[in-house]
């Protein structure tokens, strides 16, 4: 899946700030094309741009249709968002993280993400112009998102499933690689003079311990153990300039 085959449709949004909105969140995550099911004289340019601040130029490429079949007849997927379930509205519904999954596997082509508008969701009769339905989990009591918070969720989601081999995010180093830096620790306050005839073994223990709770990162091991070594310089050259 590439982040260049995404597209996001808005069907007959109500408020011309949703879709500047929706096109900033839409930008956060890397996805420009947007698709709008109406027409772009019925909505306020000004009041879009506001919101969509440095992503205006979504709206400016934006395409307009007539309907949802006509917006996604060159995509190979055509994913219809709803919080509502019933015998109209498909037999199943998959949560963000499954279409993005699914998305990752299916052959090169367009995928379309379709959002309702904000008052009455897709209708029965557009998501069955759909060919599958995504569920935002949310609490009961106030199921209904945002479309713009919609829209970041889904793009948010899409995006993880691309980035992934070039977002490590934050990987806890080994024990092994722990080791390795308890080690240069003790070894460094060892120069120093830190241990005179015995504690070695308990200190090693101790550093251990610690930073195994704190489940150092790479970054992090590597700082420390390049601080020691530092401290352990300084405090040699100091010595040598104290005899001479």
């Amino acid at each position: 899946m590439k982040l260049g085959d995404i597209c996001v449709i808005l069907t007959n949004p109500d408020e011309s700030r949703n879709i500047g909105s929706a096109c900033r969140a839409m930008a956060n995550m890397g996805i420009t094309h947007l698709r709008i099911i109406g027409r772009r004289d019925q909505y306020d340019d000004e009041k879009v741009r506001i919101l969509a601040i440095h992503a205006a130029y979504i709206w400016e490429n934006a395409e307009f249709f007539d309907s949802i079949t006509e917006a996604t007849a060159d995509c190979i997927m055509a994913a219809g968002t709803t919080r509502r379930r019933g015998k109209r509205r498909k037999s199943w519904l998959v949560t963000p993280e499954e279409f993005a999954d699914a998305v990752s596997k299916a052959p090169e082509g367009k995928i379309a993400v379709i959002f309702g508008n904000e008052r009455t969701g897709l209708t029965d009769e557009q998501l069955e112009e759909c060919s599958i339905g995504v569920n935002i989990p949310s609490h009961p009591d106030f199921g209904s998102l945002n479309l713009s918070h919609a829209v970041q969720i889904i793009c948010y989601t899409l995006y993880r499933h691309t980035a992934t081999a070039s977002f490590k995010g934050y990987v806890p180093i080994t024990l092994d690689r722990l080791d390795a830096t308890t080690d240069s620790i003790v070894e460094n306050l060892e120069k120093i003079g830190f241990f005179k005839v015995t504690g070695k073994a308990e200190m090693k223990e101790f550093w251990r311990d610690v930073l195994s709770r704190a489940v150092l990162s790479e970054s992090e091991a590597a700082y420390l153990e390049k601080t020691f070594t530092k401290a352990a310089g300084l405090a040699g050259k100091n010595h040598s300039e104290a005899e001479n």
